[in-house]
């Protein structure tokens, strides 16, 4: 717009501020295009009139965009009669025909401010009520622009209503899962009393679908980061008051109490209850009144059986909160009418959640407690839930209803949580909540579901009936469970293989510890078809390969002397031997150049496991591992922790670890078998181990043959499967066989 023709619009209507009426001084208008602020202050056109950039939109205004070329920018906006705004058109017309050296300067009695929308920029009013005039409807404007950029962006990301207004909306159809398969309009939409925000959640469990916008953020929030922004506008929420009056509640009409009497819910239960009707366009909706010590504090409807929507801006509370206040026990359930239900079955001391149940249990922490907007309604009702000792959660039988369980579990503290076990419909499907056995089996039934709640299940925690069905198979006497076989009759007397257990191998250097575990795994690979996975950094793969093979096939690998005058085995048993190594073992080796920890032996024994179905480990030996420990723990105390991982990995997966850990060096050893306390570094690995077994050979003639081997078995934890003693093997040097002695 040229200088010169404000300066004369300004001088226009200056003139003729006799004729017109005192409200026209409070006009706005809006321009969109101006370049530069500062021509505003030049042109001195005064307080009376507020110029501001806005984005040009019809839909608030009421007079369409001036016909005049020089002022195609300018909006009017006028709220009274249709005088006054031609009146302002002339006055323009006037301004824009008159030369502007005809127009006296007007110099400011004001400090000029850059910021357009500044109160401080008017001139005083000549009164003071013009002012405040001024204020209601600059803010009135503002909140309008607001809400046309939330409605711009809301549209954008698919979300249409009947209305953009501030309030709460439901009922909608969702625009990312459309409502599946049955059309479920599950989507709801906040929008912020000051035009500040827009929130929406699809309440469909499949979808979940959460949004956020504010009106001059370019962004579109979704997700996580949605609920986050949302929790910082509610938090600066007051909770709204409401009445029985404002909200035009109404007592029951005969048609709805009709429909709870269908549904098993008397007329004395609604009315303890106060439940009551609210007056729509579609016909009287249930009103579920959230009350605290009588107040009424929020309401929540339901018109149809999947139509809900509550109150905005009021605070989240249990359904019946008054109804659990000093109880020992309560009952928390997922809908009004299951409180109904539970209430019918004899149970008064029971409340609802006011906003259904999460699609899933969230893999993260619990959050504090300003930022746990999902369940903010714990956090106020917390003063109502300390004196309860024993909470009963009866959410529906449905992932969503679990879901809910779990993370009412999680903050409430599972410790003093139980929950109900719903029975079954028919065959194949489970009651889904309380008003569902109320219907089909009635009061008793339901009754008898809620008194027999079972302890809500703690991770690490067990009663003995969670392994009934274990116990029995033990009783049964399945062989795996009464131990395997160790392949030597002898042996078995005192030590059989038991799977999850550990079993540490110990014996002087060149007593065949290794050579006795290779034989072991070989035995069990023939009877039963186990498979292992072997860490053993003292073997060569192409040699550990050799002795495997050699005790598989029978016969030497080589046509060496120590093969006496065998015949070594043929290149058809060498290939068919080595398809059963690749089927039967698996290698853990380290291809760096440090030494392995025990941690990255056990994820590598885990995988072989999860992928090859391994029943068995060999770590051989220990003082070929990685032994950095903290410089505040003795070796004592990492020998144990060490063990204890072992432990669990082997319980955890059902496999028998053989760890194999060389004795000290003996002072003045007399040539006799060592025992577990000699084990370099700790006693803990007799104290910690459930087998304990010392391999020793014989290497003086003088005191019997040089093929004799002993296994002294030191320690058995479990006396199904063995008892300390020793057994006599004969060792084949030739193939790396052992045979019981006794057979020789």
């Amino acid at each position: 717009m040229p200088l010169s023709s404000l300066r004369s619009l300004k001088s226009v209507l200056r003139t003729k501020r006799s004729l017109m009426p005192s409200s026209t001084y409070s006009r706005l208008f809006h321009l969109s295009s101006i370049r530069a602020p500062l021509s505003l202050h030049q042109s001195n056109l005064g307080s009376k009139f507020l110029f501001h950039r806005m984005k040009l939109c019809d839909s608030f205004f009421s007079f369409p965009v001036l016909p005049y070329s020089t002022f195609s920018t300018i909006l009017i906006r006028v709220n009274q009669r249709e005088p006054t705004h031609n009146f302002v058109l002339n006055c323009i017309k006037q301004a824009e025909s008159r030369p502007v050296r005809s127009v006296r300067p007007v110099v400011s009695r004001r400090k000029v401010h850059t910021d357009l929308l500044s109160e401080s920029d008017h001139e005083e009013s000549p009164q003071r009520s013009g002012n405040s005039m001024m204020s209601a409807r600059k803010r009135e404007d503002e909140l309008q622009e607001r809400l046309v950029l939330l409605r711009d962006k809301l549209l954008k990301a698919g979300i249409q209503c009947y209305s953009y207004k501030a309030g709460q909306y439901g009922n909608m159809l969702c625009p990312q899962c459309l409502g599946g398969s049955t059309m479920e309009k599950s989507l709801s939409l906040n929008v912020d009393t000051e035009g500040r925000s827009a929130v929406w959640k699809c309440f469909r469990a499949k979808c979940g679908w959460s949004g956020y916008v504010q009106p001059y953020a370019s962004d579109v929030f979704a997700g996580t980061q949605a609920l986050k922004m949302h929790a910082k506008v509610e938090k600066q929420k007051h909770p709204r008051k409401i009445t029985e009056e404002e909200m035009e509640l109404q007592p029951l009409c005969s048609e709805l109490l009709e429909y709870f009497k269908s549904r098993g819910i008397s007329a004395e239960t609604l009315r303890r209850n106060l439940v009551l009707q609210k007056p729509t366009i579609k016909g009287p909706a249930i009103a579920f009144t959230y009350r605290r010590n009588g107040t009424l504090v929020s309401c929540k409807y339901r018109q149809t059986p999947k139509t809900f929507w509550q109150e905005a801006d009021t605070e989240k509370i249990f359904y019946g909160l008054d109804d659990i206040a000093n109880e020992r026990d309560i009952i928390i359930v997922e809908g009004e009418i299951d409180k109904l239900s539970i209430e019918e079955a004899g149970f008064k001391n029971c409340v609802s959640v006011p906003d259904g149940a999460p699609p899933s249990v969230s893999n993260k922490d619990v959050p504090a407690e300003d930022q746990d907007t999902k369940y903010q309604y714990l956090w106020n009702c917390k003063e109502y839930l300390k004196s309860a000792s024993r909470i009963i959660l009866a959410t529906d039988a449905d992932g969503p209803g679990q879901a809910l369980a779990e993370e009412l579990a999680r903050r409430l503290g599972k410790e003093r949580c139980w929950r109900v076990k719903w029975p079954m419909k028919n065959d194949e499907e489970v009651f889904k909540d309380a008003n569902e056995v109320l219907f089909y089996s009635g009061k008793e039934a339901l009754r008898e579901v809620i008194e027999n709640a079972e302890m809500y299940p703690i991770r690490g925690l067990f009663t003995f009936s969670d392994f009934s069905r274990e116990i029995d198979k033990f009783y049964d006497g399945n062989v795996i469970d009464l131990g395997i076989s160790t392949g030597w009759e002898g042996l078995d007397k005192f030590y059989k293989v038991m799977p999850g257990e550990l079993t540490v191998v110990s014996g002087v250097p060149n007593s065949g510890k290794s050579e006795w575990i290779d034989a072991l795994m070989v035995n069990l690979n023939h009877s039963i078809g186990w498979k292992f996975v072997l860490c053993s950094m003292e073997n060569m793969v192409r040699d550990h390969a050799r002795k495997l093979l050699e005790k598989h096939i029978g016969k030497p690998f080589f046509d060496l002397g120590y093969g006496a005058n065998m015949q070594r085995m043929s290149k058809h048993e060498l290939v068919e031997g080595k398809k059963w190594l690749n089927d039967s073992f698996y290698l853990i080796r380290c291809e760096d150049d440090v030494l392995p920890s025990v941690q990255w032996v056990l994820r590598r024994a885990k995988a072989a496991v999860m992928r090859h179905g391994v029943r068995g480990l060999v770590i051989d030996p220990y003082n070929e591992l990685d032994h950095q420990r903290a410089s505040n723990q003795t070796e004592t105390e990492y020998v144990s922790q060490i063990l204890t991982q072992i432990k669990r990995f082997a319980q955890h997966h059902s496999c028998h670890v053989w760890f194999v850990a060389h004795p000290r060096q003996l002072q003045n050893w007399n040539g006799s078998a060592p025992n577990l306390y000699d084990i370099s570094g700790s006693a803990h690995f007799i104290n910690k181990c459930d087998n304990g077994i010392v391999i020793h050979r014989n290497h003086d003639p003088k005191l019997g043959p040089i093929d004799g081997v002993t296994v002294h078995v030191r320690k058995v934890r479990n006396k199904v499967i063995g008892r300390i003693g020793e057994c006599q093997l004969t060792y084949d040097r030739v193939t790396g066989e052992y045979s019981d002695y006794h057979e020789q």
